[in-house]
């Protein structure tokens, strides 16, 4: 008698490999957790190309990372290379470009396309990690190291330290500089406090998950949050939930339906807008209603 075993459910696949996934579920989830914090001031302060630049510098860091490990024998962790770059990309884009009669957005613009072009450039002389760099540009986390997990977890538990810790101060500074120059605050400081842990936390998580899905957390997250139209505290948790939702739920869609992980966690990142826009109508017509 001809017995056949019947192929486990993606449920239990999913069960008995959890051990597999865990890691990359929670570098997702407070990855995204924490961009979609600071996605907040990435909108309204209008740097949502800011956050492009900078995620397609981090891809350039790793890919310099791999080259001087190749072809020059030093051995530069990936995660420093992309950190490194994010960094100097931030720094670049906080100097003032009227000297020089350049507008922010011709800086942002020259930003983005040179840190694109150089990566694809050395990852034309570094083929034997292609398929990692391609990885790093547009998201294919399917495994994350141990390594990777403690370096987002280092960053963001570090960064929120600091953000929640300045909330007042960096949220005035922001959203009112004159009068937080009144008042006598460090606003250039707190500017380059936003700054670098917008710069580390791309840096890190670029390495990690890669850069396309960073630049989704870093701002879908606070569209959709800025969509339902609440106060700004709130507006800010929405959004860190919404990132992490975002993180998590599009590894576990990839997962079940057979998708590239980096690709489903941007559509599911823009999905969530589209969900907080139809909320926001709803509230409209229910209140005209009345």
């Amino acid at each position: 008698m001809e017995t056949t075993l019947a192929e486990p459910s993606k449920w239990e696949q999913f069960h008995l490999a959890f051990d597999l996934f865990r890691d990359p579920l929670l570098c997702a989830l407070i990855a995204g957790g924490v961009l979609g914090f600071l996605s907040v001031y990435v909108v309204l302060r209008r740097m949502v190309f800011v956050s492009a630049a900078v995620a397609q510098s981090a891809g350039l860091g790793v890919a310099l990372a791999f080259y001087a490990a190749i072809h020059l024998g030093t051995h530069v962790e990936p995660v420093i290379g992309a950190t490194a770059l994010a960094l100097l990309a931030t720094l670049l884009l906080m100097t003032e470009p009227a000297k020089l009669r350049l507008t922010k957005e011709s800086l942002l613009g020259l930003a983005y396309a040179l840190a694109g072009g150089a990566a694809v450039l050395v990852g034309d002389r570094i083929a034997q990690e292609a398929h990692d760099i391609q990885g790093i540009l547009f998201g294919t986390a399917v495994l994350v190291t141990p390594e990777q997990l403690y370096t987002v977890a280092i960053a963001g538990g570090a960064v929120m330290f600091i953000q929640l810790w300045w909330y007042r101060g960096i949220t005035f500074a922001s959203f009112d500089r004159t009068g937080a120059l009144v008042q006598g605050l460090p606003v250039r400081l707190l500017d380059g406090v936003l700054m670098v842990s917008i710069g580390v936390m791309v840096g890190v998580c670029a390495r990690a998950l890669g850069a396309l899905p960073v630049f989704a957390f870093s701002t879908l997250s606070a569209i959709a949050a800025l969509m339902l139209e609440l106060r700004l505290p709130w507006t800010f948790f929405v959004a860190t939930v919404m990132g992490a939702i975002a993180g998590v739920g599009g590894y576990l869609f990839a997962f079940f339906y057979d998708f590239p992980v980096g690709g489903s966690q941007t559509v599911f990142a823009a999905a969530m807008v589209a969900v907080a826009t139809v909320v926001r109508m709803l509230v409209h017509a229910v209140q005209k209603a009345r």
